[in-house]
């Protein structure tokens, strides 16, 4: 089925655009210089990585030097928080963060944690919101990095980052976001965020994988972490992937270029699913908040059954979802996201990920909701009845 059947995992990745590709092409045989080389194949690519930034800086409404290519998100958050916490160190060693946030953000903090840092993981409320009156509270003198995502990537609750900048500005604490989940979808532009420091990858707005940007304040605090080269003016080293960077910034301006009637369209399709499966499901949750939420993420938990179980049994349809995130899959284990909003346990290991994008359609849509009852009505009377 793979490939020709409805695919509803667009939050894991999304297909490369025919026109990106068409953008890469000619960098990787005809124009092939290291665009660190001073002739004039070296130049030729320089020059397409410099166009590209200046793409990129566009849309974010930044200065083209703000902007850092990646290898993506999980390298963007890495590259944040420990390139802005090491380089504050003798000011202070406590960071702020939530416990919704991505493996890529928790897991360094955790590694931060072993090399001396202190953090404060914040709760989030039933719809996964974080409270920025918890935030207030959490600040401390020694506080120096403050990193919550701007949309959640499993439930896809957006956070308001306009009022968290708010209290990190007023103490002079770098504010770092998470935006992976939010490109191609929710405004970019950083000083209408308010953020020093912002993460993307471009395989989630139908660019390539293996590519990200990290924007990053001017008069951010930073302490190079990869060294090397001296490529983007020291702050990560590396040869470029100079076909990749031109993808991503062809991906994005083309998604920007469609958002407005693209958000609008993917809007009314999610609303029509949640009531969908509301409506025809008994024992059924939807996770996170029902309007502040990404326009494509429809994220449910049913009693009674397992995910994986559900979501492999949807692929026998031909229709491709997940539990959770893509970097999970496979686990277990109860998502960090669903403990964290205190979910019933009857709930917790029943959850799916249904998200859309570009070639989503409203039959897709309704022979989804045609398949899912039958799938989660079966699973039901599989499962291990209670004595």
């Amino acid at each position: 089925m793979a490939g020709t059947g409805i695919y509803l995992d667009y939050a894991a990745t999304t297909p490369l655009r025919a026109e990106v590709l068409e953008a890469m092409l000619p960098y990787f045989c005809q124009h092939y210089g290291n665009p660190s080389s001073i002739h004039a194949w070296g130049h030729q690519a320089h020059a397409a990585i410099e166009q590209a930034r200046q793409s990129v800086a566009a849309i974010l409404e930044c200065e083209a030097e703000e902007v850092i290519f990646t290898s993506g998100g999980t390298e963007g958050d890495n590259l944040a928080l420990k390139g802005i916490a090491w380089a504050q160190r003798s000011r202070g060693r406590h960071i702020i963060t939530s416990q919704i946030e991505h493996h890529a953000v928790l897991h360094t903090c955790q590694a931060l944690e072993q090399q001396g840092f202190e953090v404060t993981y914040l709760p989030v409320d039933s719809e996964g919101l974080v409270s920025p009156e918890a935030l207030e509270q959490a600040i401390r003198n020694d506080t120096i990095l403050i990193s919550i995502m701007y949309a959640n990537n499993e439930i896809g609750t957006i956070e308001p980052l306009s009022q968290i900048s708010q209290l990190a500005h007023a103490r002079a604490i770098p504010f770092h976001t998470d935006a992976v989940q939010a490109g191609g979808l929710l405004d970019l532009r950083v000083d209408v965020l308010g953020v020093d420091a912002l993460t993307l990858s471009a395989h989630k707005f139908y660019g390539p994988k293996g590519l990200g940007v990290l924007y990053l304040r001017r008069s951010t605090p930073f302490q190079t972490q990869q060294h090397g080269g001296g490529q983007e003016d020291g702050r990560r080293s590396g040869t470029h992937n100079v076909p990749g960077i031109v993808g991503l910034a062809a991906a994005l301006e083309l998604a920007y270029r469609k958002a407005p009637a693209e958000r609008a369209r993917l809007t009314n399709l999610r609303d029509t699913f949640i009531d969908g499966i509301l409506t025809r499901i008994p024992q059924v949750r939807l996770n996170g908040a029902r309007t502040r939420r990404l326009p494509n993420n429809v994220h449910v938990a049913f009693a009674g059954l397992t995910s994986i179980g559900l979501v492999e049994m949807l692929d026998t349809y031909g229709i491709g979802a997940s539990a959770g995130s893509a970097c999970s899959a496979g686990s277990t284990q109860p998502s960090h996201v669903l403990q964290a909003l205190n979910l019933p346990a009857a709930y917790l290991h029943g959850a799916l990920r249904l998200t859309l994008g570009a070639e989503t359609t409203s039959a897709d849509i309704e022979t989804t909701l045609e398949v899912l009852p039958e799938c989660v009505s079966y699973l039901r009377r599989l499962a291990p009845q209670p004595d």
